[in-house]
């Protein structure tokens, strides 16, 4: 290690250990192959390149022949001649035996240009456009190719393919975006299109269709490219940019290609055309379908129009931002590349029909030209080439440190100093503030290029509001038209705009963001007006506004959406908890688009899918992305009911229904995940009982509302964790094995993780694991067996009592069954009335002392007398009580069938459970309208008191006659 110990100081010191690691592995593989690690010249290049680059250093240190060939060959030293790479991609192809030869040298030469290319990009020998030109010519050499070997193969089977003419006819392969502009980032996609030129036949012994020729082909393309092997990949490969995408065959005659773009093209293929290069195939004929398209892509008269277009593809680009969270991504994010291309390609889309030097592909170039013509000044483009040279730049350097595809910047600390290191800057306040104000250049000049061709700011018949809210007329003039607009209370809702316009999120807006807020606010306002109580409501949303002003995308959803707006205001207007809960998390406001989805929450089945395609696109070992996920379902689907409850579309059972099944798929999934994360690490906890091997097991049991299925907003969860683990050798069968009551220990931590960790979306549950055997005192996970003897013999009757509301709700069948079967022996013991009737009033009176109002002019919904606590004990004594005579009372743990069981069997009157079951039902329905209308528990004067009444009572006469 003392080779490197004197250049090693050139690198911060956070990123020394893991360069020094690479060098140690690497000199142990250089003794294993019997060479010398790289002479003391190549050190200071090294350590830099290696601290930026894990993947580089990987590769050296896997292959140590792969550096010191590239150093042989001056690989490093010195650029590529043109043509060098198509050169050393046919060498490596040319004695291929057969496909998967073809795939494993692609990828080994791949892996050999991708080390040269990062290693001169990261050692600051290579410009930003040799690293991008070198890319995209790797991507055209790999691409023709194998192209050309795949495409002899099939002919040497089934003849080669030919017009109705003869004419022999090859694929045309269309590189898109960044590749077609010679702009390949360093571990992109490539965006590809497949065409042949006529329809015909191959004239072989195994003759085909020419179109079923040419998809065999290039489904065997992408397969050769595409497909993750041992060897990795060449390059992922996306055909979304083909007609009618994913839907849409996969390769076309010109003739249809043509036919499409002129009935069917939209304005964004318009875009993406303006890139499309030939880059496999069939050059020649690729160049001539190109040209057919070309009046698509530049019409002969002036496009204004295509600022309206592009306008709106990138309104539609910045409410993916918001909605995923993506003001950190230089490519998609405020300020970022995307805007720089937009900027050019929306004046080449205007004028290249009539100036042909627009024409052309790449973004730096057309700049340039757009200086030359003085569409743009020349300051502004230099301005701009210099933020596309500095975006592009930190966008390799991301993708350069793990070869993966992103385009965010890092949040911890390690990775931006990384990321600042390799960018040339000291520390990464330093590079921040230099990459922060190119973003906010190009942001401010995509925005003037972009404010040409909007529509008036107000639509003249709500000129009186904006007057209004721009404060253009007196203070008696405004309330006189709020008045008129129908405001109950004007005063307050002027109050309301005033705290909103004084707000430091107002203020702090951009002239773009108060240009979209001053749009909005006459129709909120008249939205607002023509509901009830207009000032309540304004009052509301005001948060709301200050929430998103710096993401003023949801202020045009909102001005562009009528729909959007009228369900916000109504839900607004109808429960404070909903605008609370649109104001802490706005992604939600994109429910409010489709009100047929928003007003009929999914059930069982339609969650656990939601959920799963949700977090199909959390890509893999991403835990953060992963907890977003979950939240962001739950606050959706929350959402959702909330809607439908205040909107009385739910009765309340159903709404219970609902968040209990939001609640239960959660913690499905939320288990899956923690035992992934867990058996990676330890593997699957092994044990073997009466001599057989086996997988113990682990379920979760809900108490409580969870368990009754009467979940409520914001109720938090009550558990239990139980395993089954039994017998010998209980141990897990990973490569850290631990014990399995560790195992599962550590599964109920990873798990509570999952459900509590606080994240910008909030946490998912509060968990409650006080009811596990011994409470607090117990363990955090208890054995079936174990659990079962404490309920046998050790639980006390308050623990027997919230057993009759649990059940299990995911995890292993086995344990659930066990469980179900002890509750039910538990439950149907027999009992002294006299001693349970006084062990469980003991207990009501405990806790109406510590939670009950204690305001005689109040009532406490569920703690005071006649409140959903009585109804509850009264229920949990007589099921206790009597399940030994009459075992159908636990085959329910919900309050209301449990009443109906005891009304079916004659424990209790019809009309008694009938008074118990209304009572229960109108204190909970009140208790949820509390909730959304952001009240306490609690009312006053005489309002349920015949329920109330009713309640005290029954609980009287059952639970306190003489024992």
């Amino acid at each position: 290690m003392h080779e490197l110990d004197s250049v090693l100081a050139t690198v911060p010191q956070p990123l020394r250990p893991g360069v020094a690691l690479h060098w140690q592995r690497y000199c142990e593989a250089c003794a294993r192959d019997g060479i010398e690690p790289v002479a003391a010249g190549w050190h200071a290049a090294l350590v830099r390149v290696w601290a930026c680059s894990d993947f580089v250093a990987e590769n050296c240190t896997r292959t140590p022949r792969l550096l010191a060939g590239l150093i042989a060959g001056e690989a490093l030293a010195a650029p590529d001649m043109p043509g060098a790479i198509g050169g050393r991609v046919a060498a490596a192809l040319a004695d291929c035996s057969d496909e998967a030869v073809l795939s494993a040298r692609l990828r080994t030469l791949r892996r050999r240009e991708m080390v040269r290319i990062a290693w001169r990009d990261l050692s600051g020998a290579a410009k930003l456009t040799e690293t991008l030109e070198d890319l995209s010519a790797l991507a055209d050499a790999c691409v023709d190719a194998a192209l050309t070997w795949l495409y002899d193969a099939a002919s040497r089977r089934h003849g080669e393919p030919r017009d109705e003419r003869g004419r022999a006819q090859r694929l045309v392969v269309l590189g898109m975006g960044k590749l077609g502009g010679r702009e390949l980032n360093y571990s992109s996609d490539i965006d590809l299109i497949f065409a042949f030129p006529e329809h015909g036949s191959t004239a072989g012994p195994r003759p085909l269709e020419n179109q079923e020729f040419f998809l065999r082909l290039a489904q065997k393309l992408i397969r050769v490219l595409d497909a993750l092997t041992a060897d990795g990949f060449v390059f992922r490969v996306d055909m979304r940019l083909r007609p009618f995408g994913d839907s849409g065959p996969l390769v076309a005659s010109f003739a249809a290609l043509e036919t499409y773009y002129q009935s069917q093209g939209r304005d964004w293929e318009r875009y993406a055309m303006i890139k499309a290069r030939a880059i496999a195939g069939d050059l020649e004929a690729g160049e001539r379908l190109l040209e057919t398209l070309r009046p698509f892509v530049f019409r002969r008269y002036l496009d204004y129009g295509a600022f309206e277009s592009l306008r709106n593809l990138k309104a539609m680009i910045a409410q993916e931002v918001e909605r995923k969270g993506l003001q950190d991504n230089v490519k998609l994010g405020p300020g970022g590349i995307r805007e720089i291309e937009f900027i050019g390609q929306a004046f080449q889309l205007i004028y290249g029909g009539r100036e042909p030097p627009l024409r052309v592909r790449g973004i730096r170039e057309v700049l340039e030209r757009l200086a030359d013509s003085r569409r743009l000044p020349e300051d502004a483009v230099d301005r701009l080439q210099h933020a596309y040279d500095c975006l592009r730049r930190t966008e390799n350097r991301l993708q350069a440190w793990q070869d993966r595809q992103t385009h965010r910047l890092p949040e911890d600390d390690t990775g931006r100093l990384r990321l600042a290191f390799s960018m040339g800057f000291a520390d990464w306040p330093a590079f921040r503030q230099t990459l922060d104000a190119h973003r906010s250049f190009v942001a401010e000049r995509f925005a003037q290029v972009f404010a040409l061709g909007r529509e008036a700011p107000v639509a003249e018949g709500m000129a009186a509001l904006a007057a209004v809210w721009h404060e253009t007329v007196s203070r008696e003039a405004a309330a006189a038209r709020l008045t008129a607009a129908g405001y109950d209370h004007p005063p307050a809702a002027l109050e309301a705009l005033d705290r909103l316009r004084g707000s430091l999120a107002y203020r702090s807006m951009s002239a773009h963001g108060r240009e979209r807020l001053d749009r909005l606010m006459p129709a909120l306002l008249r939205e607002a007006g023509n509901g009830p109580q207009p000032a309540v409501t304004l009052a509301r949303l005001a948060p709301l506004l200050e929430a998103v002003a710096r993401r003023s995308v949801y202020l045009a959803l909102l001005h562009e959406k009528p729909v959007a707006l009228g369900q916000l205001v109504a839900l607004a207007g109808a429960s404070p908890w909903i605008a609370e809960q649109l104001t802490r998390f706005p992604v939600l406001l994109d429910e409010l688009l489709n009100p047929a989805v928003l007003y009929a929450p999914p059930g069982p089945e339609a969650l656990a899918a939601e959920v799963r395609q949700m977090l199909s696109r959390v890509p893999e070992g991403d835990h953060e992305a992963h907890l977003l996920v979950l939240r962001q379902f739950k606050q959706i689907n929350v959402l959702r009911v909330a809607a439908a409850d205040v909107s009385g579309a739910l009765p309340l059972m159903v709404v219970s229904d609902h968040l209990t099944a939001i609640a239960e798929t959660l913690l499905h999934e939320a288990l899956v995940q923690a035992w992934a994360d867990v058996t990676v690490r330890h593997g699957l906890p092994r044990c073997v009982v009466d001599g057989v091997a086996r997988t113990a097991g682990f379920a979760i049991i809900a108490y409580g509302k969870l368990g009754g299925l009467e979940l409520g907003y914001g109720s938090d969860l009550d558990l239990v964790f139980l395993h089954d683990s039994a017998g010998e050798e209980q141990e897990t069968d990973g490569e850290r094995p631990l014990d399995n009551a560790t195992f599962f220990a550590r599964l109920a931590q990873r798990l509570i993780h999952v459900l509590t960790a606080p994240t910008g979306a909030g946490v998912l549950y509060e968990i409650d694991t006080r009811l596990r055997p011994s409470g607090r005192a117990g363990m955090m996970v208890a054995s079936i067996d174990g659990y079962a003897a404490y309920q046998r013999a050790g639980a006390w009757t308050w623990e027997h009592q919230a057993l009759v509301r649990a059940r299990p709700v995911t995890g292993s069948a086995a344990i659930a069954e066990r469980f179900c079967a002890l509750r039910q022996e538990v439950l149907a013991r027999v009992r002294e009335p006299a001693v349970l009737r006084r062990e469980v009033r003991e207990m009501r009176e405990k806790m109406r002392e510590h939670l009950g109002s204690r305001n005689p002019a109040a009532f406490h919904l569920k703690q005071d007398r006649g409140g959903m606590a009585d109804i509850e004990f009264i229920v949990q004594y007589l099921v206790l009580a009597h399940t030994a005579e009459e075992p159908i009372l636990v085959r329910y743990t919900d309050n209301v069938r449990q009443l109906a069981a005891l009304e079916a069997t004659g424990i209790l009157r019809s009309a008694d459970a009938n008074l118990l079951r209304d009572a229960y039902r109108q204190l909970r329905r009140r208790a949820h309208l509390a909730k959304l209308r952001d009240e306490p528990a609690t009312i006053t004067g005489d309002e349920l008191k015949p329920y109330r009444d009713g309640v005290e009572r029954l609980w009287q006469r059952i639970m306190e006659a003489e024992d």
